[in-house]
């Protein structure tokens, strides 16, 4: 489970943040069987799920980008080759972290074990990096980077120890990365939960539906696929996927297109999806059932049956293995009914037997007040008057600030929490919308405006 991911000097975010999943005792009674893990091998209480609100360009989606990056850069900066970047972006609008490194760190418990792992990098080399590991009660060091000098763990770091002393971790590389290639035991277990962690952005949906179509596969997952679909009420019965073939090319692919695709069907080096078709129920006009009418996922099918279809495959596969889901704008595109649906899942007792966690951003006030979330699981983006973004919980007000049955929706669109807009005088768009605001304008600017005719 994920304890704690920390980012600093990345994008929007200047100064460290940190989005802690361990449970305050704030509200040491509200949803407390619900809403939180109790760890007894290392006695801590871990939340389920943690939602982010924020205004627009306030570092939501930075976050969530920052944990994509983490896991990907750990996941395949053993085969980088020298003088690859590394896709870092430190925050630009301050000359003291311009040119520094960005940070990123994460704690978490994996196989009974707590890790601490992170890593310093610039766009050119890794310039600091370690990892630490707690079987029992006391933190080991497994290996400390600092630019060329590493400290190791003699016995239980090394294979590490021996792939860089031999020289094999490029300065753009990450060491873990590296020694888990050379069956390092604990770095093998940092980058298999790295790897079964889930991120999922618009940008990357694409990869999230074509998980959901290969669960599609098995009989079993198909059918818990098409069971959630219809408690969902999108009316669906039941799901084909449709392979592409010679003759379902679309006509409009480029001739040279259309013969690489026919090459590999021929071959059969790759299986491409040509659609996705739903089955709805096709009534007479006594209300009769007639049969059921293919519905193509693309074409006919609306953004948020898309969306949800494609999220369903990370969501089984989390909650099957007690994984993380990590969603950028999980309400984009879905009734506020069926958000609520899926966040349920998480808590519920029964079918997350595994404690699979949801962490995502979100504008959807309503969930403030939905009764599913504790002070410690809502968290808030905000930016300070120097364009910086910052991380806070609602848990980290005082008790005579954030009282717990206030109504938190009211009081955070009326700015109370902070993380919300701030617009500019309305005199400013009333000269804009003005018959006469050009003129305005260009008086201020000493412009020789066009003579303009006013409404009358």
């Amino acid at each position: 489970m994920l304890w704690q991911f920390t980012v600093k000097n990345y994008k929007t975010f200047m100064d460290k943040a940190t989005l802690s999943l361990i449970a305050s005792n704030y509200d040491k009674k509200t949803l407390e069987a619900e809403n939180i893990y109790s760890d007894d091998v290392f006695n801590k209480r871990i939340l389920k799920s943690a939602i982010v609100y924020g205004a627009n360009a306030s570092g939501k989606s930075t976050l969530v980008n920052a944990i994509a990056f983490m896991r990907l850069f750990v996941l395949r900066s053993g085969g980088r080759q020298q003088g690859d970047s590394i896709e870092v972006d430190p925050f630009r609008l301050n000359v003291t972290t311009e040119n520094e490194p960005s940070e990123f760190e994460v704690i978490f418990s994996f196989d009974h074990v707590l890790y601490r792992y992170g890593f310093e990098a610039t766009q050119q080399e890794v310039i600091s990096e370690w990892l630490y590991y707690k079987p029992k009660t006391k933190e080991v060091e497994l290996f400390y980077r600092d630019g060329d000098q590493i400290d190791f763990h003699e016995s239980l770091f090394s294979k590490g120890k021996m792939v860089a002393t031999q020289g094999l971790v490029r300065k753009n590389a990450l060491l873990l990365s590296v020694a888990a290639q050379f069956n390092e035991e604990q770095a093998i277990a940092v980058i298999n939960w790295f790897r079964n962690l889930r991120v999922i952005s618009n940008v990357r949906e694409y990869f999230s539906q074509r998980f959901t179509i290969n669960r599609t596969k098995t009989p079993a997952d198909k059918q818990k696929i098409i069971t959630l679909l219809k408690d969902a009420d999108f009316g669906i019965q039941d799901i084909e996927v449709e392979l592409m073939n010679e003759d379902n090319i679309p006509s409009h692919y480029p001739l040279s297109l259309k013969n690489k695709l026919i090459a590999e069907i021929k071959e059969g080096n790759m299986e491409r999806v040509n659609d996705i078709l739903f089955s709805h129920r096709k009534y007479g006009r006594d209300n009769e059932f007639v049969h059921n009418v293919p519905f193509s996922l693309d074409k006919d099918e609306s953004s948020g049956t898309q969306k949800y279809f494609n999220l369903l495959g990370p969501i089984l596969d989390v909650l099957e293995n007690g994984q993380v889901l990590v969603v950028d704008e999980l309400d984009a595109q879905l009734h506020p009914n069926l958000l609520c649906r899926i966040i349920s899942l998480f808590h519920s007792t029964e079918m997350n037997h595994n404690n699979a966690q949801l962490i995502f951003n979100s504008h959807d006030t309503n969930l403030l007040d939905s009764g599913l979330f504790r002070r410690d699981q809502i968290w808030f983006t905000d930016k300070d008057k120097y364009r910086a973004a910052k991380l806070y919980s609602l848990a980290d007000f005082s008790s005579e600030e954030v009282r717990k049955n206030e109504a938190f929706e009211k009081n955070y669109i009326k700015g109370k929490y902070g993380a919300v807009p701030y617009f500019g005088s309305m005199d400013i768009l009333n000269e804009i919308f003005s018959p006469y605001g050009n003129e305005k304008q260009n008086n201020r600017t000493g412009g020789s405006p066009e003579k303009t005719q006013g409404a009358s």
